[in-house]
């Protein structure tokens, strides 16, 4: 008959339009842009203890309260930023995740200083291109990898806070440094490419 078949995604993305939007169009593509690395770096660090939902639903509003993700701006940040953003209903208020948002920043700016940019520094932890996997079910999905030990390791000893295993493996899926899709979604191809 005339009619399109549904589409078949990872499971995880559920009915939520703007998680099946994050799904089709962000997820598990490569990202070599340092500002983007960063506001994947900073949310995803955000996130920890909470859903990706609720941080994507919340996305604008930091996007608004953090410039942009700008993280020059960031680093500059003072005890008053860090108060404007505890009073901001928009964002995750956690005081930690803020100060550690705000070090993380001039953390970036060391290792765009030393290596030319974040895009070089944080692709060296998967040879330079994404790792393809061939995941049949969510539930072979790792939470973390050798590789994002690796990548936990070396942030935490530059001084970069937030950035367990399991967080970095959630910023190597977001950034496209794995691909994760299931091999019957229909993104898992076109990420490959």
């Amino acid at each position: 008959m005339g009619g399109t078949s549904p589409v078949t995604r990872c499971a995880w993305s559920s009915s939520d339009p703007l998680m099946i939007a994050y799904h089709d169009t962000e997820w598990g593509v490569p990202v070599h842009d340092d500002r983007k690395l960063f506001e994947f770096l900073v949310l995803d660090a955000f996130q920890a203890g909470l859903s990706w939902a609720i941080i994507l639903k919340k996305r604008e509003n930091f996007r608004r309260a953090l410039h942009d993700f700008d993280a020059k701006k960031i680093a500059r940040y003072t005890a008053k930023d860090v108060t404007r953003l505890l009073a901001d209903p928009g964002i995750v208020r956690n005081r930690l995740k803020i100060e550690a948002t705000i070090g993380n920043a001039r953390r970036f700016a060391d290792v765009q200083q030393e290596f030319g940019s974040f895009d070089r520094y944080i692709w060296q932890f998967v040879g330079g291109g994404p790792i393809k996997n061939r995941h049949r079910a969510l539930a072979q999905i790792p939470a973390r990898t050798k590789e994002s030990d690796a990548m936990s390791k070396d942030l935490g000893g530059r001084g970069f806070r937030f950035v367990g295993s399991t967080i970095c493996y959630a910023f190597m899926q977001a950034a496209g440094m794995v691909n994760d899709h299931t091999v019957n979604c229909f993104r898992y191809h076109e990420v490959s490419r």
